[in-house]
């Protein structure tokens, strides 16, 4: 008969009730969203016994940012948005507030291929819907039908049922066709990665859903937002760029900054955690390491700040239920081809902060940030920094394909749009294969099953990018809500 599998890994032992032992917590995963949950915990309980196990050699996930030749080049995301408080707030808390930084004021604007041709995003369009008519009225990425039915959504009656709708059933029904396809494809593909003919209006963009039920149209709220507005100012085009900010050494300065303020000894790197179980008191048992230094230890709750399918590997045998809905979200993944060159090898202006390319344009591409026109410092004087984003759920073979197959695909595709003379100074790419959720259509009653499954197994609970948001302060924010919860389950601080 074979040693039951607690016998082949004892647990190490708690302290002893006389000693008083402040609460053992475990976190699993060494992200933006773990890192964020850990230093909650000891940030409200300096007593905690923490453990942040992390399978990597390093923290941070896929914020990490690196210094080449001069270049700063984030691997990933490359900035935060302010209209939400969490980064915010926790880099005021940890001492780097100073350190945040805006977009140049002088590049806040976004261009859209058309035809292979680059053109400015009409001005005061916001993802979906214009806050002026005249621009939307004389650009040229529209057709003079697809302006004529874009100016129809004022007239267009709501949907008034409840259920939740594809963003492309959305627009289309909304906006018409071509806007969809010209305009609002291509600027949310670039931030989701997703098939918008599956990705969930009320999961990502919900705001919009409501200015339909409440002003009947988009356009009409979108005028009455603008009204309210103090005079002179004027919305933000496309991605609101002024409401952006990045630490100026890089978001691996972040990353730094929370681990610094963790526990000494507290975090484990290159160590992975291959299997949970809940006893009969509430202690968690987390099993971690390797065939030859395998080791188990109890805890009074365990944080899961994984990919979701991770969390559903290691919840199958504890709740299979909720590993199936775990397990369910999607997942894409992305390259990013980052490339400096000479500004004088640049035919383009580079008059903006990038450009954003619609799935119809049959493109490799899917966006290229002006990564120093966005922010000077990422590139020595005289030079530019450009990262093209590629994959996603619209191309996924281009997020796997060999160095060298993408690099010169990419690499054309800059010159196409851009104009580029001779070979890039510097380059490197960066692959993040599976990390980015898919949020379909039923994604927020899917979360919602999940999290009260997950609150149903006590003194747990899951954070990452799989549930609420997949941007760095929803990040944060889902993983101190997390620590939040498991202290106030243990009885640390007040509900």
């Amino acid at each position: 008969m074979p040693t039951p599998f607690s016998e082949q890994f004892p647990v190490s032992p708690p302290a002893s009730e006389s000693a008083a032992p402040s609460p053992r917590v475990a976190v699993v995963g060494g992200g933006i969203s773990g890192l964020a949950a850990a230093h909650r915990l000891v940030e409200l309980d300096p007593k905690v016994s923490l453990t942040l196990y992390e399978r990597a050699a390093r923290l941070g996930g896929v914020l990490s940012t690196i210094h080449e030749g001069g270049f700063q080049v984030e691997q990933s995301a490359d900035n935060f948005i302010t209209t939400v408080p969490w980064g915010t707030d926790l880099c005021r808390r940890i001492g780097l507030s100073d350190e945040l930084i805006g977009t140049n004021p002088a590049h806040r604007q976004t261009f859209v291929v058309r035809r292979g041709r680059m053109y400015k995003l009409p001005d005061g369009f916001l993802m979906m819907a214009p806050t002026r008519m005249w621009p939307l009225a004389v650009t040229p990425i529209l057709s003079p039908l697809g302006k004529l039915r874009a100016g129809l959504e004022f007239f267009i009656p709501p949907r008034r049922d409840e259920g939740d709708e594809s963003m492309a059933a959305f627009v289309r029904r909304r906006l018409g066709r071509e806007v969809f396809e010209r305009l609002v494809e291509p600027l949310v593909s670039a931030v989701y990665a997703a098939d918008m003919e599956k990705l969930s209006v009320q999961a990502t963009l919900p705001q919009f859903r409501e200015m339909e039920l409440e002003h009947g149209s988009l356009i009409r709220a979108m005028r009455r937002r603008m009204a309210s507005m103090p005079r002179g100012r004027t919305g933000d085009t496309g991605a609101r760029y002024s409401m952006f900010v990045t630490p100026r050494h890089g978001l691996s300065s972040l990353i730094d900054a929370l681990a610094a303020r963790l526990p000494a000894g507290a975090v484990r790197l290159n160590t992975a955690v291959w299997r949970i179980a809940r006893g009969d008191d509430g202690r968690w048992t987390v099993w971690s390491g390797n065939a030859d230094a395998p080791a188990a230890e109890s805890f009074d709750a365990v944080i899961l700040a994984t990919p979701s399918h991770v969390a559903a590997r290691l919840l199958e045998p504890v709740e299979p239920a909720l590993a199936r809905d775990l397990a369910s979200i999607e997942h894409s993944g992305t390259a990013i081809v980052s490339v400096g060159y000479a500004r004088r090898q640049v035919v383009h202006p580079l008059d903006g902060m990038g450009v954003v390319v619609p799935a119809i344009e049959n493109s490799p591409m899917l966006a290229c940030s002006f990564s120093s026109q966005k922010y000077a410092h990422r590139a020595p004087e005289g030079h530019v920094l450009l990262r093209v984003f590629a994959g996603g759920a619209r191309r996924p073979d281009l997020a796997v394909m060999d160095d060298d197959q993408l690099r010169p695909l990419i690499l054309a595709e800059l010159d196409r749009l851009v104009g580029i003379r001779g070979d890039p100074v510097y380059a490197s790419i960066a692959r993040w294969p599976g990390t980015m959720p898919q949020y379909h259509v039923g994604h927020r009653c899917l979360v919602a099953r999940i999290e009260a499954a997950a609150a149903r197994l006590g003194h747990f609970a899951l954070a990452g990018n799989a549930f609420h948001g997949v941007g760095i302060p929803h990040c944060i924010h889902s993983g101190e809500q997390a620590a939040e919860h498991v202290l106030r389950a243990r009885s640390v601080v007040g509900a």
